[in-house]
C-alpha cells in the first residue's frame, strides 16, 4: 500500500483507552519516584550506587516523556484538556514546556523531510552543496555540531537546561508559550528547592541531576534515529509530499522489548508519522496486524550505531553519507567545489 493508503487503513488505531492510560501513567510514575528514594536512601552508604540507580532510572523518565509526547498530540485520551493537563505536569518533571514543544514537534510533523523547511524541531543537517558552499569556519561549526559527543551529550543539555528555561522559536507568539516556559520553570523551581530542603544538594546532584541528563541524551538520539538513516528521504517543496515524507523518512527502530517498553514504542516511528493519533500503547498491535509494516526503514540497535556517522544529504543519491563519502563525491566532480 501507498503512505496515503496506510493512513486510511491505521485511522481504526487512533481510540485511546482511558483506563490504559492511567495504568500506563501509574506504572511509569510510581517506580521512578520509588527508584529516586531508593536512590536517595542509598546515599546513606554510597554515592555510587546512588548514581547507577538514578543513571538507571533514566529510563523511567523517558517513558514519561512518551507519554508527554502523546498527550501533545491529543492521542493519551480523547478529552484534551485531559491531554493538555497531564502533559503541563509530566513537563516538569522532563524539565519541559509542554505548550511550547507541542507547537515545535507539530511543525516538525508538518514539515518532516522538507529541505525548504528545516529548523524547527529538527536535527541540523545540510546537503552537500550547502555545506561545500560555507567557509573553513563554517564547515568546522558544522562538523562540530555533528560530533557525537557534541549532539548526544552536549546538546541535550543545552536542550533541556537552557534552551526549554525560554519559548525559543515563539517569543512573539503569544502569552500561552510564555505561560509555557515561565510556569514550567517556577514548578521545577518549587520541585529543586523542596529537594534541597528535603535532602540537601547531594540529593540534587547525585540522585536528580543524573537521570534528568541521562534521559535528555536517550531522547536525542531517540530523535536522531528516527530520521537521521542512510536512505532516509528529504526532498524540496516542489517535489515534496507529507505523507511520503513521514513514512519514509521515519525510521522503524526495532528495539529489544524491554527497550521498546522503555521508549513507549517510539521506534515504531514510520507508523507512528503516518498517524500521529494512535497511542503508544497500540503501536504494537498495528506491527502485529500487519506485519507488512515490519519490514519498512527497519533498523536493528546495532545497525543503528552507524548512523551516527552521517552528516550530509546528497540530494543527488538520495542518501544521507558520512564526511568522507560525502567529500568523495565532491572530489569526483559531482559537485562544484
Amino acid at each position: 500500500m501507498q503512505p496515503k493508503d496506510w493512513t486510511r487503513a491505521l485511522a481504526q488505531y487512533r481510540v485511546p483507552d482511558a483506563k490504559r492510560s492511567i495504568y500506563e501513567i501509574a506504572i511509569t510514575v510510581v517506580p521512578l519516584f520509588a527508584l529516586w528514594a531508593l536512590a536517595w536512601f542509598a546515599l546513606s552508604f554510597s554515592v555510587w550506587i546512588a548514581i547507577l540507580l538514578a543513571v538507571l532510572n533514566a529510563a523511567f523518565l523517558v517513558r514519561i516523556f512518551i507519554i508527554m509526547h502523546d498527550c501533545g498530540h491529543g492521542s493519551f485520551f480523547r478529552n484534551r484538556n485531559a491531554c493538555n493537563w497531564t502533559g503541563r505536569v509530566l513537563g516538569v518533571l522532563t524539565v519541559t514546556p509542554y505548550d511550547v514543544w507541542r507547537q515545535s514537534h507539530a511543525i516538525h510533523h508538518a514539515s518532516t523531510g522538507n529541505l525548504d523547511r528545516r529548523g524547527m524541531g529538527d536535527i541540523p543537517t545540510l546537503t552537500i552543496e550547502e555545506y561545500l558552499k560555507r567557509n573553513w569556519f563554517g564547515r568546522a561549526a558544522y562538523r562540530l555540531t555533528r560530533n557525537p559527543v557534541v549532539l548526544f551529550g552536549v546538546a541535550p543539555i543545552y536542550t533541556f537546561f537552557i534552551q526549554y528555561r525560554l519559548p525559543v522559536g515563539f517569543m512573539r507568539s503569544g502569552w500561552l508559550y510564555w505561560a509555557s516556559a515561565m510556569g514550567t520553570n517556577a514548578a521545577i523551581a518549587g520541585l529543586l528547592a523542596l529537594i534541597l530542603w528535603a535532602g540537601g544538594f547531594e540529593v540534587l546532584a547525585c540522585v536528580f541531576l543524573p537521570t534528568v541528563i541521562v534521559a535528555s541524551s536517550i531522547g536525542i538520539w531517540l530523535f536522531y534515529i528516527q530520521h537521521q538513516f542512510e536512505h532516509t528521504t528529504w526532498d524540496r517543496e516542489e517535489g515534496w509530499n507529507l505523507q511520503n515524507a513521514a513514512f519514509y523518512g521515519s525510521s522503524h527502530y526495532a528495539l529489544p522489548g524491554i527497550l521498546r517498553w522503555f521508549s513507549g514504542n517510539i521506534g515504531v516511528h514510520h507508523v507512528h508519522h503516518l498517524a500521529s493519533r494512535i497511542p503508544f500503547y497500540r503501536l504494537n498491535e498495528v506491527l502485529r496486524d500487519h506485519s507488512e509494516l515490519e519490514d519498512c526503514q527497519r533498523i536493528t540497535l546495532f545497525e543503528s550505531l552507524h548512523c551516527a556517522r552521517l552528516h550530509l544529504w546528497d540530494e543527488k543519491s538520495q542518501r544521507l553519507l558520512t564526511f568522507s563519502e560525502a567529500l568523495s563525491n565532491a572530489n569526483s566532480n559531482r559537485y562544484l567545489v
